[in-house]
């Protein structure tokens, strides 16, 4: 068998590890071969090349926003629509003086109440400094600054702005271990940081902040907005969240808002309502898949999942406790994968909280079929 031409040397360091006491949690090696690894991979970062890294949130693919080579590479990497804009991570605020034009009252209070953290905040943008293709062609830039201490000292190392999307296939479900970015990257990507699993467990939320005090939520993620509503006068979703399908969109604001993302290959479907129905429903169609020939599969919540049979039971934790749910989402939509499952139902949960981001994933992996039982 020959090797794809094509194919480049994926460089692997292991610079952390997770702290198995605390779910998500990690135990920062400080010794001198991580920060030689960590050098290595801010050499690459700053020399052109792509670089995957554990955020709080998901695992980022990280090229200099400067560079259009460089993001370009992710671009291809990914396999990821031209027009989906990328997020861009700094070490500290200083930075945005590099490439933001003005930063208004309120995006102030966010970035004092929420940074580091899993918050993205859209920008107006100086011209000329980061690549087009970032921004895709808008005069705007999403910004965060990552609560985990590896991605900010890869961050300070490399002293540049770093665009990173999530680092998967597009369309695939986000990687929460460095596993995951293996599965999906290796040898499409220069090099994998693996610092253990990442605690949040979906992407940061993306809002647009006016100098009205509106906070307009372009996706919602690891900062809810019961939180944003602390420091806003009013807090919205964007009309376009709600749509179902996006696909029609011209310019996309925020990534997450167009294309479908994060689908297990099989079919999979939510099932919402009283919680008796729902498990009556989900019961008797994984029956009927099953009499089928489907391999089947279930993400249910804690309280539920042992009242089900099939091939696959894929826990989102407690109903009570939503933040395992987010936490465990994308390690059970690639464990439909692993198992080959081609049919796979899931429990919805409320939209409060963090169940607002649950929700948007799980609808966007399901391409918004959903069935409401009563």
């Amino acid at each position: 068998m020959t090797m794809d031409s094509n194919k480049k040397k994926t460089s692997y360091w292991q610079v952390s590890q997770q702290n198995s006491s605390d779910q998500g949690g990690w135990q920062e090696q400080n010794t001198i071969q991580a920060m030689e690894h960590l050098e290595e991979a801010a050499k690459l970062l700053r020399d052109g090349f792509i670089v995957a890294f554990p955020t709080e949130t998901v695992y980022g693919l990280g090229a200099d926003a400067r560079n259009t080579t460089a993001v370009e590479a992710v671009f291809e990497a990914k396999g990821r629509p031209s027009d989906n804009p990328l997020i861009v991570h700094i070490a500290n605020r200083e930075q945005l003086s590099e490439f933001v034009s003005e930063i208004n009252e309120l995006s102030e209070a966010l970035m004092n109440a929420y940074w580091p953290g899993p918050l993205t905040i859209i920008l107006p943008l100086k011209p000329e400094v980061l690549s087009a293709r970032v921004t895709a062609g808008l005069d705007t830039v999403g910004v965060r600054m990552p609560d985990h201490p590896v991605a900010l000292q890869l961050l300070a190392l490399a002293g540049c702005p770093v665009a990173a999307p999530s680092a998967n296939r597009s369309g695939r479900p986000s990687p929460t271990l460095a596993e995951h970015v293996q599965a999906d990257l290796d040898g499409r990507i220069e090099g994998i940081v693996d610092g253990g699993a990442t605690g949040v467990g979906v992407e940061s939320t993306v809002v647009q902040a006016d100098a009205d005090g509106t906070v307009t939520i372009l996706r919602p993620g690891g900062i809810t907005e019961e939180q944003l509503r602390t420091v806003a006068s009013e807090v919205r979703m964007d009309p376009g969240l709600a749509a179902g399908n996006n696909e029609g969109l011209i310019a996309p604001r925020s990534p997450g808002m167009k294309y479908t993302h994060y689908a297990p290959k099989g079919s999979l479907c939510i099932v919402d309502g009283d919680a008796s129905k729902v498990k009556d429903y989900i019961a008797s169609r994984l029956h009927e898949a099953k009499e089928q020939g489907e391999i089947t599969a279930v993400l249910a919540f804690s309280e539920h999942i042992d009242q089900y049979q099939a091939d696959g039971l894929f826990s989102l934790g407690s109903m009570e406790r939503l933040a395992e749910g987010a936490h465990l989402l994308y390690a059970a939509l690639r464990s439909c994968d692993e198992i080959g499952a081609s049919y796979i139902l899931a429990e919805a949960c409320p939209s409060e909280g963090l169940g607002a981001a649950i929700m948007n994933r799980l609808l966007k992996a399901a391409g918004h079929q959903i069935i409401h039982v009563t």
